[in-house]
């Protein structure tokens, strides 16, 4: 609806020699907006004050103009200046009534744009470390990704979703070493687990379930020689001696087992875990393109080549014995280590040689969802795009902030190392699929999340999810009745008869499911599926204030088959803005 408005006005200002230059490079659309009253009709435009200055001219002398050239059209009913020169457009009931023949048409897609060529956008979501199951925050980057996704689909771009897999560096080895010591101790090893190791008790079953032929058990006093002591408290003092302790031990597995048998058992470890993640994401309704290994990087070379690129091209220096990236040329707060003293790549040459290779691949534009401690990432990745030869704008970051978990009105407390942390597929168990995708999304990702578990398990109008769902079946169980009853609906006779909703529990409804492909294409250019949650909690409160005040299956034919247009024109959208959400639509609840 707001495409024709805008349409409108355009085909109008392209009549009027006087005004169409002035408006060459406006988009009309970015003029239109509902009007929050609706005695000041549907929709209005300021076109004619923007164009005031251009054109010289008052605005109401343009807005005048304009209307006398609108073409004439069913669906509007009458158009009026108001104020200093906004156009105000009263639509007609027709054009409501079309909406819900769309609805039926197009069914799953309505609200769908047709099919854009590009730009080809790389989603990359989650990437966590395949160091542990994934955590509730996890979830949230999870659905928030998921959702985004949709809703770009949703709008015609071509998406293709990615999972970094970080399965290189000092993390592996802090994982590979803590499940060898479990299998240590499996085998007698009384070897005092190290406080910064992984500690959940998942690092106990991988250790049971690796294959360790021909790999020896070692002595603890072989495993302990010469290591330093072990951090107990959380100081910044102790904190070194703990993260020094963990390093030491994995520099003396690789020594004892040989880094051909410790890279067995981190590899078998990154396995075990990534299987699980894939299955679990699977389980959550989340789709992953393509899994992208960080080993492969270092495999095929991909980021000795790039390094070498900046190499010749001068870009590179030396200092204190490693090599660094200006990144302060690009933006950057300050530069960066690329290779370390000791010859080891840092995760930042990875960083920006994954994102060289995303362009390298085809994909226009790159948009990476990451947690809310990534802030100061994305000035230096983009200084990396913009070194090897591409635009740092091609790079856009969704940071997503924390989720705290609440039960019975107390914080559930959680840390990941420690292995005290509530999983996502616990939360999963405990308040099913859709209450997890939906809460999720429900509040803005740049807003911390309180996620109670009670309200989401709860089956009452406090849970906005089973409100939603709860109207879609209660849609459905009007038809179920109405088969009950031996009627039928008859959608002709139906959409024929469109004049008998006039009652304003109607009208509202009929308003409300005109907009959903404006609030499709708010959240997908916002990257706010927030709007898309809010609005079908308010399509959910019209249609059950509706239903309240109604009933449906009337004797007459005419306004029976009506009611029932509209309310399966509503199940439609409810069930296309949810699957959107990646929420089920039950039939009954």
């Amino acid at each position: 609806m707001k495409r024709l408005v805008a349409n409108l006005v355009n085909d109008a200002l392209a009549s009027l020699p006087e005004l169409k230059e002035a408006a060459a490079d406006l988009s009309m659309e970015s003029t239109v907006e509902r009007t929050r009253d609706a005695s000041h009709g549907h929709f209005s435009t300021n076109v004619a004050m923007r164009l005031a200055k251009a054109a010289r001219k008052s605005p109401r002398d343009i807005a005048t103009s304009i209307i006398a050239a609108l073409a004439e059209n069913d669906s509007v009913e009458k158009v009026e200046i108001a104020g200093p020169g906004f156009i105000n457009f009263y639509l007609s009931p027709a054009a409501f009534h079309a909406v819900i023949a769309t609805i039926l048409d197009q069914g799953e897609n309505y609200g769908r744009q047709a099919a854009k060529s590009g730009p080809k956008i790389l989603l990359e979501f989650i990437s966590a470390n395949p160091t542990g199951p994934l955590h509730v925050g996890h979830g949230r980057l999870a659905a928030y990704g998921a959702t985004i996704g949709n809703l770009l689909e949703a709008t015609g771009y071509p998406v293709s979703r990615e999972y970094y897999v970080n399965d290189a560096g000092r993390q592996m080895d802090i994982l590979g070493v803590s499940v060898w010591l479990r299998w240590q101790e499996s085998q007698g090893s009384d070897v005092p687990f190290p406080q910064a190791g992984y500690r959940g008790d998942y690092i106990r079953e991988i250790a049971a379930a690796i294959d360790t032929a021909g790999i020896a058990n070692a002595t603890s006093e072989a495993i302990l020689d010469g290591l330093p002591a072990d951090g107990v408290s959380n100081d910044a003092e102790e904190k070194d001696a703990r993260e020094a302790y963990v390093e030491a031990l994995a520099a003396r597995a690789k020594e004892l087992l040989g880094e051909e048998n410790f890279d067995r058992i981190r590899q078998q470890s990154i396995d075990s875990i990534l299987a699980d993640i894939e299955d679990d994401l699977a389980g959550f309704g989340v789709k992953i393109d393509t899994w992208f290994s960080e080993q492969s990087l270092t495999r095929t070379g991909r980021i000795d080549d790039a390094l070498a690129v900046l190499k010749e091209r001068g870009i590179l220096y030396e200092k204190d014995g490693a090599t660094w990236f200006p990144a302060t040329d690009y933006g950057d707060e300050k530069d960066r280590v690329v290779i370390r003293a000791n010859g080891v790549k840092t995760y930042f040459a990875s960083d920006i040689v994954y994102h060289f290779d995303k362009r390298e691949r085809g994909f226009d534009h790159l948009i990476d969802i990451l947690g809310a401690d990534h802030h100061g990432y994305v000035s230096r990745v983009r200084a990396g795009l913009e070194a090897m030869g591409y635009k740092g704008d091609d790079l856009e970051v969704e940071l997503v902030q924390f989720v705290a978990l609440f039960r019975d009105g107390e914080k559930v407390a959680m840390t990941t190392r420690g292995g005290t942390f509530v999983t996502l597929r616990q939360l999963r168990e405990e308040v099913g699929n859709d209450a997890a995708r939906f809460y999720y999304v429900s509040r803005s990702n740049d807003q911390h999340l309180d996620f109670d578990l009670d309200i989401a398990k709860s089956q009452s109008n406090d849970n906005p999810v089973f409100y939603i769902q709860y109207a879609h079946a209660r849609i459905a169980s009007v038809f179920r009745q109405l088969a009950d009853k031996s009627l039928a609906w008859d959608r002709t006779n139906g959409q024929d008869n469109m004049a008998e909703l006039s009652e304003s529990h109607e009208k509202t409804l009929m308003t409300s499911l005109s907009r959903y492909p404006e609030v499709i294409e708010l959240s997908a250019n916002n990257r706010a599926p927030q709007h898309l949650v809010h609005y079908l909690r308010d399509l959910a409160n019209d249609f059950h204030s509706w239903y309240n005040a109604q009933f449906f299956i009337v004797d007459e034919a005419n306004q029976r088959d009506a009611r029932l247009t509209l309310c399966a024109a509503t199940r439609t959208v409810i069930a296309n803005g949810l699957t959107i959400l990646g929420v089920s639509a039950p039939e009954s609840m």
